[in-house]
């Protein structure tokens, strides 16, 4: 239930910023459409801890400003390569081994590396990820593992 529940705030919130209208029959009007979603939703039976994972919540606010940090960097980085030059870059892809125990968490780390500049992961198997990346110092950052244990982290795996 608490999952249906956060589904309908997310979904009433989502609307009230996206409409800008807040006279009380607009508003009626969403609590309606949100509520009619939510039980469609719930029939299909696509409410669960992998679709509004409410556990996430916390700890994801404590991920996503050191994401958003690493995603800053990373732009500096590439902009630099590309205006340089000599333009050194190595593209090459190599393989990694996730630390996650859940496909949610699998797919929030093949994001992050995806939006961070320099890499993006091009493929998710049962055996790990393959990875390109830009230069030698982006794959680097990736191999360090320090994302993968904060992914980690985010899931609920120390």
């Amino acid at each position: 239930m608490k999952h249906a529940g956060s589904l309908f705030v997310v979904l009433m919130s989502v609307w009230l910023l996206w409409s800008g209208h807040y006279t009380s029959l607009l508003v009626t009007f969403g609590l309606f459409s949100c509520f009619f979603v939510l039980l469609t939703v719930r029939r299909m039976g696509a409410v669960d801890s992998e679709t509004v994972p409410v556990e996430l919540g916390p700890r994801m606010l404590l991920y996503a400003p050191w994401l958003a940090w690493e995603v800053a960097k990373s732009n500096v980085d590439v902009a630099r390569l590309v205006l340089r030059p000599s333009m050194p870059i190595r593209p090459h892809l190599f393989r990694t081994r996730p630390g996650q125990r859940t496909d949610l968490g699998r797919v929030i780390y093949a994001n992050s590396i995806t939006l961070t500049p320099g890499t993006v992961t091009v493929a998710m198997d049962d055996d790990g990820f393959t990875i390109h990346a830009l230069t030698d110092d982006a794959a680097r950052g990736v191999e360090s593992g320090d994302m993968n244990r904060r992914v980690c982290t985010v899931e609920g795996n120390r």
